[in-house]
Parts: C-alpha cells; sequence; structure tokens
C-alpha cells in the first residue's frame, strides 16, 4: 500500500512544500527561507533551503541560476558538516549534469551524492543517487548493464511503499521494454505508474506515465486520438507545475505521434516548438531528438535530400559526442529510412518516430512485478 507522494527535496524550514507546488512557488520559499538562513549563518539551513533553490531551478530550465544553486548549497553543507545535506547537493548537480548532456559528470557526481548517502545515513538520498546513476545508463541506451539496478531500485521502493519512487522505477523499465519492442509488458508498466501516481496525488509522476502511455499506444495500437487526448493532459499538469523540461518532451512526443499517423506539417510545427523549447534550457538530448524529428518530417515535406543526409551527418555526430546509443541508432534509421545509408540488419525495435506497428516486434523481456 502506498501513501502520500512526498518531496524529500524540500527540507528544513521547506517540508510543508507539496511533491506538486508550482516550481515557482518552491523558487519563492526556497529563495526567501535560503537569504533569512544565509543572514542568521545557519550553515545547515542555507545548504537544504538552497537545494530546494536549485532544484526550482533546473525544473524551470534554468542551467546557469541552477549550478550556481548546487554548488552554494554543497558549499554551506560542508561548512556545516552536514553530510547527507551535501550528498543532496551532489545529486542536484548530477541531475542537472545529465539535464545538459554532461553524462561523464552526471556519473561522477551521483556516484559521490550516493557514497555520502551511506556514510551520512541518509537512505533516501543514497536511493536517489542509484536511481540517478540508473536512469544516466538508460537514456545512454545501456539497459543490460542498468536494468538489474532499475529492479533493485524498484523492489526497494515497493518495499518501503514510496509512491514517487515506485512511479519512477516502473517507468524506466517500461521505457526500457518499449525501445526493445515490448509494447504489452511496457504498456501495463506505465499503466500501473499512472494508477499509483494518481492515488499518491504525484502529478508529476503521473504526467510522464501519461505521455509513455500515449506513445505505445500510438505506435503499437495506431490509435493517434488517444495518444493525443492522453498528452492533453498531461499538458495540463505540466503547465499548471511549471514543468519546462517535462512539457517540452511532450510536445516532441506529440510530434512523434503526428508523424506516425503521416501529419507531417503539424508534426514538423509541433517539433519546432520542442526544438525552441530544449534549447532555451539548454537541454541537448531533447534538442537531438526535436532535431530528428523535424529533420525527418521535413523531408516528408520535400526538403532537399542533400539538406536532410548533411542534418542526419551532424546529428550523428552530436549524439555520438553525447553518448546516447540508443538516439544514435535512430538516427541511423532515419538515414535508412530516406536511403542515405545501407540497412545493417533488422533492428530490433521502431525507433520514437517510426510509423505503427500493430504486433510486438521483438522478444518481450520478463516484467518486474
Amino acid at each position: 500500500m502506498y501513501g502520500k507522494a512526498f518531496a524529500p527535496e524540500y527540507q528544513g524550514a521547506l517540508t510543508t512544500l507539496s511533491v506538486n507546488s508550482s516550481l515557482s512557488d518552491v523558487l519563492a520559499a526556497g529563495t526567501e527561507q535560503l537569504r533569512a538562513a544565509e543572514r542568521a549563518g545557519e550553515h545547515g539551513e542555507a545548504a537544504r533551503s538552497g537545494l530546494a533553490v536549485a532544484e526550482a531551478h533546473r525544473r524551470l530550465g534554468r542551467i546557469g541560476e541552477a549550478d550556481r544553486a548546487w554548488k552554494a548549497s554543497y558549499r554551506a553543507a560542508r561548512a556545516a558538516g552536514d553530510t547527507a545535506a551535501m550528498a543532496w547537493a551532489l545529486w542536484s548537480g548530477g541531475t542537472l549534469a545529465r539535464q545538459r548532456g554532461a553524462l561523464p559528470l552526471a556519473r561522477r557526481l551521483l556516484e559521490l551524492a550516493a557514497e555520502l548517502g551511506e556514510h551520512g545515513g541518509d537512505v533516501v538520498v543514497r536511493g536517489y543517487s542509484l536511481a540517478g546513476l540508473a536512469e544516466t545508463g538508460r537514456i545512454q541506451g545501456d539497459y543490460e548493464a542498468v536494468g538489474r539496478l532499475h529492479e533493485q531500485l524498484l523492489a526497494e521502493a515497493r518495499r518501503r511503499g514510496e509512491a514517487r519512487h515506485t512511479v519512477w522505477a516502473l517507468e524506466g523499465i517500461a521505457q526500457m521494454h518499449r525501445n526493445t519492442g515490448a509494447y504489452d509488458t511496457a504498456y501495463a508498466m506505465f499503466e500501473e505508474a499512472a494508477e499509483i501516481a494518481a492515488r499518491a496525488d504525484d502529478r508529476r509522476g503521473h504526467a510522464w506515465a501519461l505521455r509513455g502511455l500515449a506513445d505505445v499506444v500510438s505506435v503499437r495500437d495506431g490509435d493517434t486520438d488517444r495518444a493525443l487526448a492522453l498528452l492533453s493532459e498531461a499538458e495540463t499538469t505540466c503547465r499548471t507545475m511549471k514543468l519546462s523540461s517535462a512539457l517540452a518532451y511532450n510536445h516532441k512526443m506529440r510530434g512523434n505521434v503526428l508523424y506516425r499517423a503521416g501529419r507531417y506539417t503539424e508534426a514538423r510545427d509541433l517539433y519546432e516548438q520542442a526544438l525552441a523549447e530544449f534549447r532555451a534550457m539548454s537541454e541537448p538530448r531533447g534538442e537531438a531528438l526535436a532535431r530528428l524529428g523535424l529533420a525527418k518530417s521535413s523531408a516528408r515535406l520535400g526538403r532537399d535530400r542533400t539538406e536532410t543526409a548533411a542534418e542526419l551527418a551532424d546529428l550523428a555526430e552530436v549524439l555520438e559526442r553525447i553518448g546516447l546509443r540508443h538516439a544514435r541508432q535512430m538516427v541511423a534509421r532515419a538515414q535508412e529510412e530516406f536511403g542515405l545509408r545501407e540497412p545493417e540488419g533488422t533492428s530490433p525495435a521502431p525507433h520514437d518516430d517510426a510509423p505503427p506497428a500493430h504486433a510486438e516486434t521483438a522478444v518481450k523481456t520478463a516484467a518486474v512485478r
């Protein structure tokens, strides 16, 4: 049985904030408390209120402000001799590094955060840091390496009845199943995540689960109308809570759904919107994925073949540099789709923007129960 979702990153005087508090409210309350703590010379409180400030900036896409805030939180925690607060600051910094596409830095910071969390006796920050490491490996496409860690974290979250972490783990595992073609398994896990998030009043987790469901019903069932309805429901939450990154990914997914339906002009417009949003928040992974969708929809609308080839080649280099294996494979399949390279064999599953497949196209991996 799961209780209400809570936000452990809102600490000290900010524990009254809800997991569903708008980021504008979090930023205002955190900044006010941070200034008061600094004036009083309370390093521990400054570290913990500074963490909320860092996370609000990060989720709003304000990269520079988030970077300064987590580092200031770490310095304050170190001055206070608070090992757990140091771990939380490093977790925030590692999460920001992943968002910026600096994956080796993300790994280093998250590994340090997990180690300090263990030393400081804070099992929650340790769990969040290990989850961050698992997510970093997952978005790189290193499923074999991080699959077991995802399953371990899911089991721990279920055992402790932590709704928010259970939802996160379910969504991560579901995404891996979706990307390897096990659509029925992915759907079941996204659906469970959505149900748990709804009961626990975790609106952010619910919005991400709806996005996952929309993706599966689009690629598996070809049900464009239902997919768009799910994305519209999720978008309402993203706007209410001012979840800039989640909103941009929602728009990118809407572009995917429209592309699969052959509605290329509408898809192009959504990809352009998402691209502008990702660029505004300096999120290179989202930017690359939006560029890929834009290149494909523009090609379908008659863009010069040479320009498409150059765009995809540049994207391949960008993704290789970031280290995003799965996304790099998506570019390779796009190059094959438009006759810009020879096929290298059958892919295990369609990529994010592929036309719909109405049956599983790869052997399913076992669902985590």
